[in-house]
């Protein structure tokens, strides 16, 4: 947790979402000339770009002190996101700022390719009426053919129904059942573009999507074939797009995106049944706001070293709602076995037990990860560099699961060295609650500071521990005692609310009816 940190921010960002890290109490530095930024990251926690900054493995390197890089909108591939997963650098997007901009650019050149807009537009304007020239297409009955199913090309779908076009797709990643659900059909690449007269691309861009749209694919089309690019720019060859189109393999096409930005000439640029804008796609002031906002959030989350929702490089699902109040907790449980275990254990377990064992735990093992480090290591923890921590202290981390838990509705443990901690939430506020602690049963909130005592199961111990505590002017907050396994033996967890010095503990622990005592930071 980094509670006042400098922020850089190298591309323009909406103000609201600068005034709420400074508002947040952050130092935030604006600076735009990319030409310092290896100079600038020195001493900076946080990091927000957009898609000029090229986050690079070397600019990683030399960002002695970052946490986190915020992209202010969906694409990544300006980031060296494997990079900063090494370094422990927590990569977030806002992946939801822009989609209504982009599906709705993406109509509007659907529109002007349909009725060459932009073309009439020019010769009039240049004093020239060609109403016979621009002769259009009508949307009614065509076939759009929608490459990428997601958010974007989902709503783009939703919008081009409206128009009363028969919608195709193509996604890997999208049940034929889901397909239907939104009124597309599901077909091989390979034959959407055969089938399709408009074709848009809604797809991130990566090694295997680089190059999609080429020319092979494009001789597949129908002559009436129009491509419509508002994802990124590379995933079509615009060489082969342009060569297509000159030799009337297909109509036409609308591009917003381009393989190098800033992009000022392209053969693109001289063919008239092309429309191109300047990377548009979420240039509104509600795509900008949202942006900023969100991303200003999400850096937010990451420098308090809570959980991230839009954090794309944590090896983890979202936490719902279910499960989102007992990250606190397991991160909790995470720091007290920590120094229940009094080093590295050879394996670390993290057991879910009742109602939420229902689903996808990876995220609360993360978080008792995190708390283990947090306590036993120097440098920052993260959700994203906790895993890499626990491999290189030789920890083996399991995850079990168990739909019943016999005494709790929900129930976290973390074991391993001979050693368990267990904790779940009470009450409608879902207060904390320590449950058992090398298989004690307790019921006594987690602290900041906790003292395990083990001791004689005689009348007159609990006063000695008392008097030894008061004498040293150290109030007791919380206490409970669990009878051992061992008969004669009992077990006190106790809250003090200060810290033992030294001193005082070795004398705790030559004390009489005392057998062992340690104390436990969380």
């Amino acid at each position: 947790m980094v509670r006042m940190a400098r922020i850089l921010v190298t591309e323009e960002i909406a103000e609201g979402g600068l005034d709420r890290l400074r508002a947040a109490g952050h130092e935030v530095q604006v600076e735009l000339d990319l030409s310092k930024l290896a100079q600038a990251l020195q001493g900076a926690h946080a990091l927000i770009i957009r898609s000029a900054t090229q986050v690079t493995a070397e600019v990683l390197e030399g960002a002695d002190s970052l946490m986190v890089v915020g992209r202010a909108g969906i694409g990544l591939d300006n980031v060296d996101v494997e990079a900063a997963t090494k370094r422990g650098v927590m990569v977030v997007n806002a992946p939801q700022s822009n989609i209504v901009s982009a599906a709705e650019h993406t109509m509007a050149l659907i529109l002007s390719q349909a009725r060459n807009v932009p073309q009439a537009h020019a010769a009039l304007v240049a004093g020239r009426w060609e109403r016979s020239k621009w002769e259009g297409v009508e949307l009614a009955d065509k076939t759009l053919a929608v490459i990428g199913l997601g958010r974007i090309g989902k709503l783009v779908a939703d919008r081009a129904k409206a128009f009363g076009m028969r919608l195709v797709a193509f996604d890997p990643f999208v049940s034929a059942d889901r397909a239907r659900l939104m009124g597309v059909e599901l077909l091989s690449l390979d034959q959407a573009v055969a089938e399709a007269d408009f074709l848009t691309v809604h797809l991130p861009k990566t090694k295997e999507t680089t190059g999609l749209i080429n020319r092979d694919l494009l001789l597949k089309a129908k002559p009436s074939l129009r491509v419509i690019n508002v994802a990124r720019g590379g995933i079509v060859d615009e060489a082969a797009l342009a060569e297509c189109i000159r030799d009337g393999i297909i109509a036409g096409a609308a591009v917003d995106v381009f393989s190098t930005e800033p992009c000022t000439s392209s053969p693109l640029f001289e063919l008239p049944s092309v429309v191109v804008t300047p990377h548009l796609g979420a240039s509104t002031r509600e795509a900008q706001d949202k942006a900023g906002d969100t991303i200003a959030d999400m850096v937010l989350l990451a420098l308090a070293g809570d959980f991230v929702p839009f954090a794309v490089n944590v090896d983890a699902a979202e936490a719902n709602e279910t499960l989102r109040p007992f990250l606190p907790l397991a991160e909790r449980l995470g720091r007290l076995f920590a120094s229940l275990v009094g080093g590295s254990p050879s394996t670390m377990e993290v057991c879910t037990e009742g109602d939420i064992a229902g689903y996808d735990t990876r995220i609360l093992a993360l978080a008792a990860l995190k708390g283990f480090f947090d306590a036993i290591s120097d440098e920052q923890v993260t959700y994203v560099n906790a895993p890499q921590l626990a491999k290189d202290h030789g920890i083996d981390v399991r995850e079990t699961k168990s739909a019943q838990s016999p005494d709790y509705v929900n129930l976290v443990t973390i074991t391993g060295g001979d050693h368990s901690i267990s904790g779940t939430l009470v009450g409608r506020h879902s207060d904390q609650r320590i449950t058992s602690v090398d298989d004690h049963s307790f019921d006594v909130p987690p602290a900041e500071q906790m003292l395990m005592v083990k001791n004689d199961d005689r009348p007159g111990v609990i006063g000695t521990v008392g008097t030894l505590l008061g004498n040293a002017g150290i109030n007791i907050a919380d206490m409970d005692v669990g009878r051992a396994a061992t008969p004669g033996t009992a077990v006190m967890l106790i809250a003090p609310t200060a810290p033992l010095p030294d001193h005082v503990m070795a004398t705790l622990q030559g004390s009489p009816g005392i057998i062992s005592a340690v104390q436990l930071r969380g």
